[in-house]
């Protein structure tokens, strides 16, 4: 299983902040906004990770993160030159992912839920993919999810009248055919290659999962919900020493 961090984009909402830096390098309570992604992945065991983000700020991102080194884990780096949307940057994974299985979590998701068991849940399912939902009271702000029993019917993006208050967090998982999918989207109003087509792609084949966090979550792309994530960063201690002996724990279990 492979770990995915999506940390590109402009920043352009929490502009002048993101005048020198990425955005998701900016503080969040006491550690660096992207600690907290890569955080969750050690916990589910996952230390093989790549970080895509844009070519502007490669050189701060890696100087904070290095080789993974020092946080027990080994990053691998692409750069995406084009702002082209979460889909167009998961598309640059494809060779490191090499066929396997993957988490994604885009760079700016802050949440206090261990996400070990979703992702050994999808471990054990034969194909397709899982999303993260979350109960939420301005779900027209993001995609949300149609649901009928215990499926998703589908997703629409920012919709105006939403069918429900379940939100489509920014925690992915997917087998290896995510690359294909990609490859037949095309781009949406904005000029992006969206995420939601994706996962309604794995809709229309029967073989989209999701789970829900119990716990509080929020994405930290604007000034509003930046705001949430400090606040919300006070209820998560990273401890990396702690979470590498939990996965390698887990991993024996399983073995």
């Amino acid at each position: 299983m492979k770990g995915v961090i999506l940390a590109g984009g402009t920043g352009s909402r929490l502009f002048p902040l993101t005048k020198v830096t990425n955005k998701h390098l900016l503080p969040v309570g006491k550690y660096p906004m992207i600690y907290y992604p890569i955080y969750r992945l050690i916990e589910a065991g996952i230390t093989e990770i790549l970080i895509v983000t844009g070519k502007e700020h490669m050189g701060s991102v890696v100087n904070l993160l290095g080789s993974g080194y020092e946080l027990g884990v080994e990053f691998t780096y692409k750069i995406q030159d084009q702002p082209g949307g979460i889909a167009q940057a998961l598309g640059l994974a494809e060779h490191f992912v090499n066929g396997d299985k993957c988490v994604v979590i885009l760079g700016d998701n802050i949440f206090e839920d261990n996400i070990n068991s979703f992702v050994s849940s999808f471990k054990k399912q034969e194909k397709g993919a899982k999303v993260l939902l979350k109960e939420v009271p301005d779900p027209e702000r993001f995609g949300v999810a149609e649901l009928k029993g215990d499926k998703i019917i589908s997703i629409e993006e920012k919709p105006k009248n939403p069918k429900s208050n379940y939100c489509v967090t920014g925690i992915y998982m997917y087998d290896s055919r995510v690359f294909d999918i990609i490859k037949t989207l095309k781009p949406s109003g904005r000029g992006e290659l969206e995420i939601t087509d994706v996962n309604n792609a794995y809709i229309k084949d029967g073989t989209l999962t999701y789970d829900i966090l119990e716990g509080s979550w929020t994405d930290a792309g604007t000034f509003e919900s930046l705001k949430r994530a400090n606040e919300l960063s006070y209820n998560i201690e990273l401890n990396f020493n702690d979470a590498l002996e939990y996965a390698a724990a887990t991993k024996e279990m399983g073995d």
